[in-house]
């Protein structure tokens, strides 16, 4: 089998390592690193795991403009970013670029937007790919050539395939955004359909295929005086709310954007370790260094 594309969720990273290392991490300017150095690691560990042709770090905007415009408590309920982490965040692509690794910013879109186009591309031109992620919306992207890269415990991987996108969800990778407007999502600040939940939302997908054609299905059925197959209470959820569920379904569409599959790229271990020095990691530089010299020997 091929080498994979790796396609890292940056923005996870940093925040999941900025929460989960201590702050008392710092550099040689006296501020924080531990969201730099754990999104390295983790990094390094999935690239130790799976052995990619190259990597691509994906970064975006914290909330795409469109999708706020669309639907105004998109994210509102979120915290606005630690100001350590910003600082963090702002010398990530540098550190990341000097590893050798693909920087890709999606701009005023999200860093899932610019994921999920660098796997289409990927699996369209009969590559492989895997998605570095915990974001379930990344689900869609899933198909026969794309799998998402999940990250079990003791820094165990497995690998999220079509089939376990149906086995969790109960509905196939390209419904996913019709899922996620019936069910909601809590994390988005999408609330779904009314009373509906997990299990409702993937049988009555199953049943007639698409968001579009169950409300269909639901205005039809309310327009012949309840006759139908629907539950009172669902199509009421579903009529009363057809207009916004649609929004939701755009809102967790991924968008795609035009991106260049990158050539084969090996890590540079020795770019990475002279940036991780400047910034003053220096056990990171020391082990960095180490792989470097290692990578020279095969």
């Amino acid at each position: 089998m091929a080498a994979p594309l790796l396609i890292a969720d940056v923005p996870w990273l940093l925040y999941r390592s900025f929460f989960g290392l201590p702050k008392s991490i710092k550099g040689s300017d006296g501020r924080p690193v531990n969201a730099l150095l754990g999104t390295v690691n983790a990094l390094l560990a999935a690239i130790e795991a799976k052995a990619p042709r190259a990597v691509v770090a994906c970064f975006g905007a914290e909330e795409a403009r469109y999708r706020v415009e669309l639907y105004p408590p998109y994210h509102a309920h979120r915290d606005p970013m630690p100001e350590d982490l910003r600082k963090q965040w702002e010398r990530a692509q540098e550190l990341l670029a000097s590893f050798g690794w693909i920087v890709a910013d999606a701009g005023e879109l999200e860093a899932d937007d610019a994921m999920g186009s660098h796997a289409r591309a990927e699996s369209q031109a009969g590559g492989e790919a895997l998605l570095l992620t915990a974001d379930r919306d990344m689900y869609q992207a899933v198909d026969a050539r794309v799998g998402v890269l999940d990250v079990g415990k003791g820094a165990s991987y497995s690998v999220i395939e079509q089939l376990d996108v149906e086995d969790r969800y109960g509905v196939t990778p390209e419904r996913v955004p019709d899922f996620i407007a019936l069910r909601g999502d809590p994390s988005d600040g999408l609330p779904g359909a009314p009373g509906i939940g997990e299990k409702t939302a993937a049988e009555l997908l199953r049943k007639h295929g698409t968001l579009e054609a169950l409300l269909d299905e639901a205005a039809r059925q309310r327009e012949n005086a309840g006759l139908g197959e629907l539950r009172p209470r669902v199509v009421a959820a579903l009529t009363d709310n057809a207009e916004l569920l649609r929004i939701f379904k755009q809102v967790a569409t991924l968008v795609e954007v035009e991106v260049k599959r990158p050539p084969d790229a090996p890590t540079d271990y020795e770019g990475g370790a002279g940036a991780a020095r400047e910034l003053g990691m220096n056990r990171l530089a020391e082990r960095l260094e180490q792989l470097a010299v290692g990578a020279r020997g095969k």
